[in-house]
């Protein structure tokens, strides 16, 4: 029987080789750095790692542990198994000695969540700072302050209260506490049983609707007779009782079904009730925002005339936006150009309207105030920033603000501790954690300190940790660190084979994963690329080779070539069209296809008419990343073009696509 010790000595060896064989740690984070191997040290502290984890604390080697610069992720684990016991002094001690790490604020939502359920209250409020994060931790955190501060308690237990389902069982104690005081009263029960309802959230709208008494049957015989039927909400009578409450929060919650279920009934019904309507300013706005969406959304034009004569004083840059974009569609310039002209001036300075009030202005023979929108509209570094840019034969404006720092600079953020966790962990493998120090560093970080991190961790070649800096720190002109090389070679020598440019390529992935190789979506999507596995299998097929595993769509390689191939089918269905190519890599080609059937067959008109905003903002992000990625490589932008000649020419129309 083999002891402790040796079979430690065997699983390193494993681990070991399972990293050389994946041709090292640098492909799970986004190095090209030559491998590094885990030193014996590594090793040590791993196992050491491993049995703080699994709360084998007789078995750490303290002598792999002290000292080391990860010692505090040991100290971590020990002090966690101690909770609820542990003094909320040797909480706080920990949370002052690890500030800069993101060990002090899980310790203190640890502890939180280990005082709260076992009713150490004095002991939660003092390693408390503000409310935390997560409904669980609230309702303990509030629970605690009822003895203390009953106003803050009552304030923040009515907004976890007024949810449409159901919360955590930590919160039972602070419910129970503000029914017993009378601050969940039963018109609160009514609204949340109102927000279950407008939900769909059937049983909880009983069990609400149980807890109320007998005075409120009236109300509750009312939702039972709009249950399927909302029309009928103008013959409810407007006196339920309790003040008009009941009724108002029932009006919202069945105006809130019948504007999804038929929205132009809805406004019909909302024109004959809303003067005898008791409700709220905030309940009024609610209900007209909803109809004005619908009404556009669905473009239903008898209810056109409202909703123009409503949109001022709902004052929404969104409802601003569709009622422009619906007439972008219509080619109604006249429209297009009074929307954009009657948004406030805080919506409509970007580059977008800018770009629409031009091409409103010139089909309307207005040329010199077309030239003077596009003039502005193309200051901006994005999609229709470019677009006009091209209008009127101006270079692109990049309004790059990158920064060189001296080796002797770079060196120094290398010994920052945060830094050398950062390293550390990764040649443990703990790669979630070392992104994990990494943005709490940039978080924390101020202007000067995210240029240098993004600095070093562009030198470092860690790419995704560059992108991440940037974003963290508002960097937004620092174009060499939001948009590196990242496998550059890789996406030259795919894109060749494919017969895709280079910076489309880039351009997705950067979208797509920011370039993380081992992102994966809520829905499965891995990679550079994020490629699905289905997809990854039929594309692998195709090119006659293996169907790779999840895990192997987490290699660089592997996806770029895979994501490469499959953006070039896209392109193949519509006939080299970049545009419609990368609507269907984000929402399907079955999407695009239908889009194609019943969209204005203009490319930009075509772009602002798709349905989805998620794909919409994909494919303005996609063709504008292309933009700077090649001018990055090339040194400046002269010569790039947003879109191509035959792209700006062809009809966008079901003619474009080839099912083949």
């Amino acid at each position: 029987m083999l002891s402790s010790h040796t079979g430690r000595g065997i699983r390193a060896l494993g681990r070991l080789a399972t990293l050389r064989r994946l041709t090292g740690l640098g492909l799970l984070l986004g190095l090209s750095l030559p491998l590094q191997a885990a030193t014996p040290s590594d090793q040590s502290f791993r196992d050491a790692f491993n049995d703080a984890r699994a709360k084998r604390f007789n078995e750490i080697q303290q002598t792999a542990v002290n000292g080391h610069v990860l010692e505090g992720y040991i100290e971590y684990h020990q002090l966690k198994a101690r909770l609820p016991n542990a003094t909320a002094s040797e909480v706080l001690s920990f949370i002052e000695r690890h500030a800069d790490s993101p060990l002090a604020e899980w310790m203190r939502g640890q502890a939180i969540s280990a005082y709260g359920s076992s009713g150490r209250y004095d002991a939660l409020r003092e390693v408390s700072d503000g409310e935390p994060a997560g409904a669980s931790r609230q309702c303990y955190y509030y629970t605690a302050q009822l003895s203390n501060d009953l106003a803050a308690a009552s304030k923040g237990g009515l907004k976890l209260w007024h949810v449409s389902g159901s919360q955590d069982s930590a919160c039972d104690p602070l419910f129970s506490a503000l029914r017993s005081r009378g601050v969940i009263d039963d018109q609160a029960i009514w609204e949340r049983a109102m927000l279950a309802w407008a939900a769909g959230q059937g049983s909880m709208v009983s069990y609400l609707e149980r807890q109320l008494p007998s005075s409120w049957q009236q109300a509750i015989s009312a939702r039972a007779q709009l249950e399927g039927n909302f029309s009928a909400i103008t013959r409810i009578p407007t006196n339920l009782g309790h003040g008009g409450h009941a009724f108002a929060s029932l009006s919202v919650a069945a105006m809130h079904g019948f504007i999804r279920a038929d929205t132009e009934a809805a406004l019909e019904a909302w024109r004959k009730i809303n003067p005898h309507m008791p409700m709220s300013d905030e309940q009024r706005h609610d209900v007209e925002r909803d109809l004005a969406f619908y009404s556009l959304v669905r473009n239903v034009p008898n209810n056109q005339g409202w909703v123009d004569q409503r949109l001022a004083i709902l004052d929404d840059e969104e409802l601003f936006d569709l009622r422009m974009r619906n007439a972008v569609r219509e080619g109604n310039w006249t429209d297009v150009r009074k929307w954009v002209l009657k948004m406030p001036d805080r919506f409509n300075s970007e580059a977008r309207y800018q770009y629409w009030l031009g091409r409103a202005d010139a089909s309307l023979g207005n040329q010199q105030e077309a030239q003077a929108a596009w003039a502005r509209a193309a200051g901006e570094r994005n999609f229709f920033g470019f677009l006009a840019a091209d209008r009127i034969g101006k270079a692109y404006a990049l309004n790059r603000d990158d920064q060189v720092f001296s080796d002797a600079e770079m060196a120094n953020i290398g010994e920052l501790p945060a830094v050398k966790r950062v390293k550390a962990l990764m040649n443990i493998d703990e790669i979630g954690l070392a992104r994990s120090e990494w943005f709490n560093a940039a978080a924390q970080a101020d202007d000067a300190g995210a240029r240098r991190l993004a600095a070093y961790a562009l030198k470092q070649q860690w790419y995704d940790l560059s992108v991440f800096a940037t974003i963290r720190g508002k960097l937004w002109d620092g174009l060499s660190w939001r948009f590196p090389p990242a496998w550059q070679q890789d996406f030259q020598r795919y894109g060749a084979n494919a017969g895709v440019d280079p910076w489309m390529l880039m351009a997705l992935a950067r979208r797509e994963s920011a370039f993380n190789p081992t992102a994966t979506s809520p829905v499965g999507a891995r990679g550079l690329m994020q490629l699905m596995p289905g997809t990854a299998a039929k594309v692998s097929r195709d090119l006659g080779l293996s169907v790779p595993s999840n895990s192997a769509l987490n290699d660089p390689d592997t996806n770029i070539r895979l994501g490469s191939t499959y953006i070039r089918e896209m392109m193949d269905r519509y006939s080299g069209n970049r545009l419609a190519a990368a609507a269907a890599y984000n929402a399907g080609p079955g999407r695009v296809d239908r889009w194609l059937a019943n969209t204005p067959d203009e490319y930009d008109r075509f772009v602002e008419r798709i349905p989805f905003k998620e794909t919409r903002e994909y494919v303005k992000a996609v063709l504008a990343y292309r933009v700077i990625f090649e001018s990055l490589a090339k040194g400046s932008s002269e010569g790039v073009k947003v879109v191509s000649e035959r792209e700006v020419s062809q009809r966008y129309t079901t003619a474009m696509v080839d099912r083949r």
